[in-house]
């Protein structure tokens, strides 16, 4: 932690005078377009899957080495992927992040689990999260999937992953707040939180080139996501959390606060590394600054599988000036916590939070 502290100093370098050159904390890593939902708040499905091969892989994060401290393997659904495990072995073996994160639809129980149980002991030191995206109770789930019987379903993963019991794996839940749940966030919160989850997090539904959702009217006003989520600031405020946790804790609800400022303001709020410290490597090999702009600032496969080669050419740098500029905004969560990390005043308050004043 003292070291990551340390990079992150190196980050707010790089972000205001462009040395020195350093390379991503954070890195999404979207294997594939398919899914086996049809949710109504995204149409990552519809998108073509030129998926990179697990040779691909290897390569990348071989030529990448030991940067990374936090990955999430995202899609589409990645569980859809026979060779997860082989992907994901690739990652510990030449970056061995602190934490690799998983979210997933939870529908192929009897896939997931087994997987799961395979990453776990393939990867024995490192912190594996498996976030399960659930986004309503019983039927009400079921219709924002557009799948029947999927909460069924993600119960029945929940349950084989938590019966798992691996030491190196926490599980969680994932909820999507959109103007289809959004009045019924305070039931679905409690229902969730009442099934005693590793942690439970939420994320607002958002436009995104990447999910082919743009015009699709899914995100709840400003006033709607407040309500709803001052419920759960008061939950998580009424709780009691010991040691990381309670940082944790700090962390999300530094988020949600961020993320009402965001929704009222249209605006950055707080400078975004996005392009600095956290980026997005798309399914065909395309690098991001992240999944919100989605604008390519070179494809992988066109430089020999090296990041270093695309991340500091003269498109990523023309992309940071405009992100630096404060030309886009957005609460995209994976993004938003590097930068509550690189911010000063979010981390007195987390501070604050996590050691003398809940």
């Amino acid at each position: 932690m003292i070291k990551l502290f340390f990079k992150l100093i190196v980050y707010r370098f790089y972000y205001y005078f462009g040395f020195p050159r350093i390379l991503p904390v954070s890195y999404t890593v979207s294997v594939t377009n398919r899914c086996n939902s049809r949710c109504k708040t995204c149409n990552v499905y519809s998108l073509p899957n030129d998926q990179l091969s697990v040779k691909e892989y290897n390569e990348i994060f071989r030529k990448l080495g030991k940067k990374p401290f936090w990955v999430t393997i995202s899609g589409g659904e990645p569980f859809l992927r026979k060779d997860l495990p082989e992907i994901i072995s690739a990652i510990y073996r030449h970056c061995h992040p602190n934490i690799i994160n998983i979210p997933s639809n939870g529908i192929l129980t009897q896939r997931i689990v087994p997987m799961v149980r395979q990453i776990c002991q393939r990867c024995p030191d490192i912190q594996i999260v498996v976030n399960l995206s659930i986004d309503g109770i019983g039927e009400q789930h079921d219709q924002i999937r557009n799948v029947p019987g999927n909460y069924e379903k993600v119960m029945a993963t929940y349950r084989g992953l938590m019966r798992l019991k691996a030491p190196n794996l926490a599980v969680g839940i994932h909820t999507v707040i959109s103007r289809f749940n959004v009045h019924s966030f305070p039931s679905i919160a409690d229902g969730l939180l009442a099934l005693n989850p590793d942690s439970y997090i939420t994320e607002i539904a958002e436009e995104r080139k990447e999910l082919n959702n743009i015009g699709h009217d899914i995100t709840p006003t400003a006033l709607e996501y407040r309500s709803a989520i001052d419920f759960l600031l008061h939950r998580i405020r009424n709780r009691k959390f010991y040691g990381m946790n309670r940082i944790t804790q700090a962390l999300r609800i530094e988020y949600y606060n961020l993320v009402k400022k965001i929704l009222r303001d249209q605006k950055q709020v707080i400078p975004c590394y996005a392009g600095v410290a956290s980026c997005q490597i798309a399914t065909n090999g395309d690098v991001w600054s992240c999944c919100v702009r989605a604008e390519s600032v070179g494809n992988l496969r066109d430089n020999d599988y090296d990041f270093r080669k695309v991340w500091f050419s003269k498109e990523a740098k023309k992309l940071r000036r405009s992100i630096k500029r404060k030309e886009c905004y957005c609460p995209l969560a994976n993004a938003s916590y590097t930068n509550i990390m690189l911010n000063i005043p979010s981390l007195i308050r987390i501070f604050i939070r996590s050691f003398i004043k809940w």
